[in-house]
């Protein structure tokens, strides 16, 4: 067969055009490489001690134990050699491997099970997997803490050497590489060599198209006014929707760990336009994204710049005596801990508190185990007292290792494998919009809250009070979700059972973090779980549970309007600092 010139050329001209951005593509990650940001290394990894202790008790297990440990290994060799013949047999017969559809998602493609060649690749790494995990499994002798940092970081490992994340052993990729003359090799190298330059010689996957989305412009729109600004927060009112109002306003306290368009990202899942359009008159605090300044800042720099600051001027922006609160996340933590400072002072300036997906008592640390323990927290505390802040780009990596196929891996082969442009996903964008943490703030929620669970346990030492769980007393509603991986829903429901308030609702909902809290009634997408009883356990509280259709936004909205007084006038905002979102949330 011959080629004809026509065709001949432009494949030439194509593989020497791919060369030249190759050498220059390599040049650029070499020197983003070289140009790695220097931090302290208590942030890279574990200490060693854990291994230590893993491998001293795997050894004493060995010892104690042999016909355990070769009991193991002779069943792991046993199943690769049968594994490895019955490859053989297909491969020279080509036969077709037994059916076995994988039910792991990142075998979807077809030829993980059809082709001889891969389903070998895959069931050797799935046999591999078994066997680290219950090699893992069957050390004895360990705390439940390292145990539970054992069992991260071995998982971590079976999944960093999952096949799909290997050119050689990925067949998207390689069908991809083919259909496109190579140039989604390209194309993702391009992709590997901005996200190593933006992360300063670091590797954090870029999640969304970062060019599809503009704060204030396609997201973030609700329209308002910055009314007040200080150190620490923009105070933003919203723009009534409705001629009438509640008299009774509300302020919400986004996390600083994030920024505050979560609740307002399009118009369509706008928490925040969402309240404006029930007759809520509506106020946000957008936190100031902290850097070296910002060194002094603790937690109760936040209670009081923050939320007792906030809670004044909107009261007296709009003339009444009180307000309702929402805290989402820290920013719930955190008004618990202003609720039980009012509650020391006899103030009565909130009449009622919304906690959306909060954890207060942090007796259990489940998925944040391994990052809690003192030589990360030791880690964490060196930095900060260098730098003044703890940079967001650990944050953003220890959230993605918590869910590291979703956020890491699979990201990462469609963006340098395929070679194909992060997705145009609002809620990704915004996720990937990450903010600084205070050097002191982060080291008391740390050390007091995290590992010392003082506010659930004795009591934490704030604005020269002891604030404990059990002083807010403040009528609440609490939300929690289902598959939340970061505020666990049990913990949720255990520090809301000690909370002091007579007057107590808690709603779960399904989905997780965001998706579940983020849940418009338009969608009709998640529904969510109502009970009224709080003396039992979590799964007692489940298991009398009713379950309802759709989002609880309508629940929620009903139970905050008993709260809210009588409608009035709608309140228009005075610009004072200019218009909704504000310049905080840009950076500026």
């Amino acid at each position: 067969m011959t080629i004809s010139k026509s065709t001949e050329v432009p494949n030439v001209a194509k593989l020497n055009e791919n060369i030249v951005k190759i050498e220059e593509l390599s040049k650029r990650l070499v020197s983003a490489l070289a140009n790695k940001r220097q931090y302290d290394q208590g942030l890279a990894g574990p200490g060693q001690d854990v291994f230590i202790k893993a491998a001293g008790a795997y050894w004493a297990e060995a010892m104690s134990n042999p016909a355990k440990m070769i009991e193991q290994q002779a069943a792991y060799w046993g199943k690769t050699l049968e594994h490895f013949a019955a490859a053989q047999q297909a491969m020279a017969a080509e036969l077709q491997p037994e059916e076995d559809a994988p039910t792991d998602r990142r075998f979807s493609n077809p030829m993980w099970q059809s082709n001889p060649y891969f389903n070998f690749v895959r069931k050797q790494y799935e046999l591999n997997a078994d066997a680290v995990e219950r090699a893992v499994d069957a050390v004895e002798g360990l705390e439940p803490n390292d145990r539970a940092r054992l069992n991260f970081f071995s998982r971590q490992i079976i999944d960093a050497f999952a096949p799909t994340n290997f050119l050689a052993t990925n067949p998207d990729a390689l069908e991809k590489a083919m259909e496109t003359e190579g140039q989604s090799l390209i194309d993702g190298l391009e992709n590997l060599v901005r996200d190593i330059e933006a992360s300063e010689g670091e590797l954090l996957v870029t999640l969304a198209d970062n060019e599809a989305f503009k704060v204030g412009a396609n997201i973030a729109t609700s329209e308002g006014g910055v009314i007040f600004r200080n150190r620490m927060m923009e105070l933003i009112q919203y723009a009534p929707q409705t001629d009438k109002v509640h008299a009774t306003p509300v302020v919400i306290f986004p996390p600083w760990i994030n920024k505050f368009y979560i609740l307002d990202l399009k118009p369509k899942n706008s928490l925040i336009k969402w309240l404006t359009e029930q007759g809520f008159s509506v106020f946000v605090a957008s936190w100031k994204n902290p850097d070296e300044s910002y060194a002094d800042v603790g937690v109760d720099t936040y209670i009081e710049e923050g939320y007792l600051e906030a809670i004044n001027q909107v009261k007296k922006a709009t003339g009444e005596k009180s307000v309702n609160a929402v805290g989402y996340c820290i920013g719930g933590t955190t008004l618990a801990m202003t609720l039980a400072y009012l509650q020391k002072k006899k103030d009565k300036s909130v009449k009622s508190a919304t906690f959306f997906t909060t954890v207060t008592d942090f007796s259990d640390q489940r998925e944040f185990t391994p990052f809690l323990q003192d030589d990360f927290v030791d880690g964490i505390e060196r930095e900060v007292a260098e730098t003044g802040y703890l940079d967001s780009f650990f944050m953003s990596r220890t959230f993605s290792y918590l869910r590291s196929n979703d956020l890491i891996y699979q990201p990462a082969i469609r963006s340098y494998m395929l070679g194909e442009t992060p997705p145009a996903f609002d809620l990704l964008f915004w996720n990937g919009d990450s903010t600084n943490l205070p050097g002191r703030m982060v080291v008391e929620y740390l050390r007091q809250l995290c590992q010392k669970n003082q506010f659930a346990e004795g009591g934490i030492e704030l604005l020269g009070e002891t604030l404990k769980l059990s002083d807010v007393k403040t009528p609440l509603c609490a939300i929690a979700c289902e598959t939340d991986h970061i505020a666990n829903w049990e913990d949720s429901l255990h520090g809301v059972a000690q909370m002091g308030a007579k007057d107590k609702s808690f709603i779960l909902s399904e989905s997780g973090h965001i998706a579940g809290i983020i849940n418009p009634p338009s969608k009709k997408k998640y529904g969510h779980y109502t009970n009224t009883e709080f003396g039992g356990s979590a799964d007692d509280w489940r298991e009398g549970a009713d379950f309802h259709e759709g989002s609880w936004w309508p629940r929620w909205g009903e139970w905050l309007a008993k709260s809210s007084g009588k409608m009035i006038d709608a309140r228009m905002p005075k610009e004072k600092y200019g218009r909704a979102p504000g310049t905080y949330v840009l950076g500026e």
